[in-house]
């Protein structure tokens, strides 16, 4: 433990974290079976020692009231408790077992008047499983009834059937398959083997009505085992002892952090009366909502409540972690098989005699106790007791020390300053977590246990108007009944209900999310029937250019879409103020009317006046501009000359296309000739084989015969100069083609 000190204002700060020494400490004292502040047979803690008086430590209860409390939207809360002590005491805090994790988290001891903080300690909560593990019969898994049987195999036991009870030791539990009624699958019955006076003997567990154990020791272990498990269920507070040593009467404060129901706000709008002034104000009442869930009551208590989320999370620091280890077999050293030697063959046999001067003399005392102890060890340990006993580094408490202030006045909280100047050594390195806001209730406040109390904290005047709100995809044919307020107040208006009060008559309702000061926010609470919408929705698209970029005609064209709103006020006695909200869509521009009243990430909002009985008109136009490439060739030329005499294409990107159009025409030309001649090389082809087919059905000397051969042999020449025309138009289709990508690679033409 270390302990830092100011001239004036002594204070000792310790968090669970660093209890170690301050814990041993105490531990040894105690378990040595002397009272804390004695050692090694030092006198008791209410003697003279050293000149100086101590006290035995003195149990107290309640010494410590809640007198701060902070609450944060995050699900926990901050609680100070400052109280009191004389000399040495001991605190006794009761917590909710489920809440000694936040508290092992989180507590924080403090000593202004420069006492020695000793520790803090608790019952400790040995895991379920392990308890019940360590009786005599485990029911740690729940085991049924023949799980348990197998667990008491060697033990006595009386088992009562239709037939008599049968007394026996068991042997052990076995399962039969045995035929029920007319089923051909065979069902599992259980059987208990048991020894007894006359044999092994098998009963049968489904006819058995009750087993009775006949072992005394067993059976306290059973009833231990199950006891257990009843004190675990009803285990739901705990004491934490929180141990201070010291020399007069002192001021100490405990805080820590535990969970709490998330603190609520709900607000009250209050709409001046029409006839009062044309820019009326507001009124805005918000309420805070805090619940006591705690079995304290809290007196008195300065409240702070925060806007803020702080990271918090739960972790089980309150049940003993135990972690596996590995079993490693005991090393053995292989047995050594006897050995028959021969018989020597002469020579004298000198034997070994030791004598106890060759053997060291050892301290075994010294040199266990020299092993188990640093060489330091001593000093430390001279010092420890020095401090335990004597505490000359605890000084009286200051009387410049700052006074606590109870009672009904509300309770500075400890300043960082505090935290910095006079806690323990810091062992991590903090950061800022950035500022939150708070609202600090400027009076106590008492709460008693279980109960639940609205606390006011919001109150006065903000800028706010009157407003009808449109928007089609709510309800296309009325608006809704808003107002807009802008928080002109330097407070957080936190999300929450707010119930709308028309002067004296309620309203309706509407909610909030987070209103910073200085923003604004729109609230609906009712459908405004007096007003009635109607709509048309037109839009058309334009080619506004075309032009050649890369060879591909780029068409640019724009999109326009209008929608045309009329609103009817049938209310003859007040004008209307209708805000529309118009959906924003991505990529496209409003057009008209040029900027809208407002705006957020998703809509527009335009302001439309409404007289008394009138009717008032609203159309929003909105455009995109969308650019499409496509293949150069793939338009016609009239299309094209149209869009020329309207000025969206120039003269120049109609010659580039007539002369790819042209190189194009070229390749159509060569394809055309190609197809020509495959259709001749084709019919050939099959002419040829008519022919054959015929001079096989006739007489080779014949005439007929000489004619076929005659004909072949022209049609063979001919298909060599087909085969020859292919070659030379496929290469000139190649050639078209490779001047028409020529052309095109590059072309850019405005």
């Amino acid at each position: 433990m270390r302990t830092t000190r100011r001239p004036f204002a002594p204070l000792a700060l310790v968090s669970i974290a660093g209890l170690a020494l301050g814990i041993a400490l105490f531990d040894r004292d105690t378990k040595a079976g002397l009272p804390a502040g004695t050692q090694n047979g030092a006198a008791p803690a209410s003697a003279p020692a050293g000149g100086v008086l101590f006290h035995e430590p003195i149990a107290v209860k309640d010494t410590l009231a809640i007198r701060r409390i902070v609450m944060y939207r995050s699900g926990v809360g901050s609680f100070e408790r400052r109280g009191t002590v004389e000399n040495d005491a001991d605190v006794q805090l009761r917590f909710k077992t489920d809440q000694i994790n936040d508290i092992l988290k989180s507590m924080v001891v403090l000593d202004l008047s420069g006492g020695q903080i000793a520790g803090v300690s608790y019952g400790s909560k040995e895991p379920l499983d392990r308890r019940l593990a360590s009786f005599g019969i485990d029911i740690s898994s729940n085991p049924s009834l023949t799980d348990l049987l197998e667990q008491l195999r060697g033990s006595k036991v009386s088992v009562t059937t239709a037939d008599g009870a049968v007394n026996g030791t068991i042997l052990g539990v076995e399962i039969r398959g045995e035929a029920q009624g007319e089923s051909k699958e065979p069902i599992k019955v259980h059987y208990l083997n048991l020894v007894t006076d006359k044999g092994i003997r098998s009963v049968s567990l489904k006819t058995a009505t009750n087993v009775t154990l006949n072992d005394a020791a067993l059976n306290e272990e059973l009833t231990k085992a199950l006891s257990t498990l009843a004190e675990y269920r009803a285990d739901r507070t705990k004491t934490v002892d929180v141990h201070l040593r010291g020399q007069g009467s002192r001021n100490v404060v405990v805080s820590y952090v535990q969970e709490m129901p998330v603190w609520k706000t709900s607000y009250r709008l209050v709409l001046p009366e029409l006839a009062q002034d044309k820019k009326p104000k507001v009124v805005m009442q918000g309420w805070a909502i805090v619940e006591n869930t705690t079995d304290e009551d809290w007196n008195n208590v300065s409240l702070s409540l925060v806007s803020g989320r702080p990271v918090s999370f739960r972790m089980d620091l309150y049940e003993p972690l135990y972690m596996g280890r590995p079993e490693v077999p005991v090393p053995t050293i292989p047995g050594v098989m006897p050995r028959i030697y021969a018989t020597g063959t002469g020579g004298d046999v000198r034997g070994l005699v030791s004598t106890p001067g060759n053997v060291p003399q050892f301290e075994l005392a010294e040199a266990m106790d020299d092993a188990a102890m640093p060489a330091d060890a001593g000093r430390k340990d001279k010092a420890v007791r020095n401090r335990s006993a004597g505490r000359p580094g605890s000084p009286a408490p200051s009387s410049a020390a700052e006074p606590m202030m109870l009672g009904k006045s509300v309770v500075r909280a400890v300043t960082g300053g505090d935290m910095a100047g006079y806690a323990a050594a810091a062992m991590a390195q903090g950061q800022e977590s950035g500022e939150v806001f708070q609202y600090e209730l400027t009076s106590p406040v008492t709460i008693e246990r279980q109960r639940s109390s609205m606390l006011p904290i919001i109150s006065g005047d903000i800028d706010g108007r009157r407003v009808s709100i449109y928007n089609r995809n709510d309800n296309p044919t009325n608006p809704m009944r808003g107002v807009e307020i802008k928080n002109t107040t330097k407070l957080q208006f936190l999300p929450g209900p707010i119930s709308v009060f028309d002067g004296a008559a309620y309203a309706g309702d509407a909610q909030i999310g987070h209103i910073a000061p200085g923003d604004r926010r729109l609230l609906a609470y009712a459908v405004d029937l007096d007003v009635v919408a109607s709509l048309e929705e037109s839009s058309n698209s334009e080619v506004r250019k075309l032009k050649i970029v890369d060879g591909l005609l780029q068409q640019t064209t724009t999109t326009r879409t209008t929608v045309k709103y009329t609103f009817t006020n049938k209310d003859t006695a007040r004008e209307r103020t209708v805000v529309v909200e118009q959906p924003r869509m991505m990529g496209w521009t409003l057009v008209e009317p040029q900027k809208p009243a407002d705006q957020t990430e998703a809509l527009y909002r335009f302001d439309v006046p409404i007289a008394a009985g009138g009717n008032a008109p609203l159309s929003i136009t909105s455009e995109i501009t969308q650019g499409q490439n496509m293949q150069l060739l793939s338009y016609d030329l009239g299309t094209l000359l149209q869009y020329s005499k309207n000025g969206k294409a120039s003269e120049k990107v109609v010659e580039a296309f007539r002369e790819a159009a042209k190189r194009q025409a070229a390749i159509h030309d060569v394809e055309r000739t190609i197809a020509k001649l495959d259709a001749e090389r084709n019919e050939l082809t099959q002419d040829q084989g008519r022919i054959r087919e015929n001079m096989g059905r006739v007489d080779q000397s014949s005439q007929l015969y000489r004619k076929y051969m005659q004909k072949l042999t022209d049609q063979e020449e001919r298909m060599d100069k087909l085969v020859t025309e292919l070659d030379a138009a496929r290469k000139a289709l190649t050639a078209a083609q490779n001047n028409l990508a020529e052309y095109l690679r590059g072309l850019n033409v405005e």
